[in-house]
C-alpha cells in the first residue's frame, strides 16, 4: 500500500496521519498474517516500542486493525479495510497452527451472526482454528 492511499485510509478512519503512523499502518499492509507487537517493532526500528503501543491501541479504537488472540496467548494485529470506524464489517476467522505457531487469516470465513443471551452485550467476536497449516500437515505425513 502507497503512501497516499494509507493518509486516506487513517482519515477515513477519523485519524490524524503523522508519519509514525503512515509507517505502521504501511508495515502492517505488508504484512500477509496477523502480527505481533514483537514483530513490529523488529520490522520498524525506527519508532519506539511504546509509540507502536500506542499507534496500535489508537488504530483499535478507531476500527483500522483487528485484534486477534492468536491461539498461543498472545496478540496479534491485522490492518482492517472496513468502510466505517464504528464497526468492523471485514471480521473473519483465524486459523492458529500449533506446529509453526503461525497464525492465519481465512478470508472467506466471515465470522457467523451470533445471538447471545439477553443482557449481555457484545463488543467483539474471535474465532480461532488450531490445528496444522497445509504446509506442516505436509511435513507430518
Amino acid at each position: 500500500m502507497d503512501e497516499n492511499k494509507c493518509i486516506l485510509l487513517l482519515e477515513k478512519h477519523g485519524i490524524k496521519p503523522t508519519s509514525n503512523r503512515i509507517v505502521i499502518a504501511k508495515s502492517l499492509a505488508a504484512c500477509e498474517n496477523p502480527v505481533s507487537m514483537k514483530e513490529l517493532e523488529d520490522q520498524i526500528i525506527t519508532i519506539d516500542k511504546s509509540n507502536i503501543f500506542r499507534t496500535l491501541t489508537l488504530f483499535r479504537d478507531n476500527h483500522l486493525v483487528h485484534t486477534v488472540e492468536d491461539g498461543a496467548g498472545g496478540t496479534k494485529y491485522e490492518l482492517c479495510f472496513s468502510k466505517s470506524i464504528e464497526t468492523d464489517e471485514d471480521e473473519h476467522m483465524h486459523f492458529f497452527c500449533e506446529r509453526c505457531h503461525k497464525t492465519f487469516c481465512l478470508y472467506d470465513m466471515p465470522i457467523p451472526d451470533l445471538c447471545i443471551p439477553l443482557g449481555y452485550q457484545m463488543h467483539s467476536v474471535n474465532f480461532m482454528i488450531k490445528g496444522l497449516c497445509p504446509k506442516c500437515s505436509k511435513k507430518k505425513q
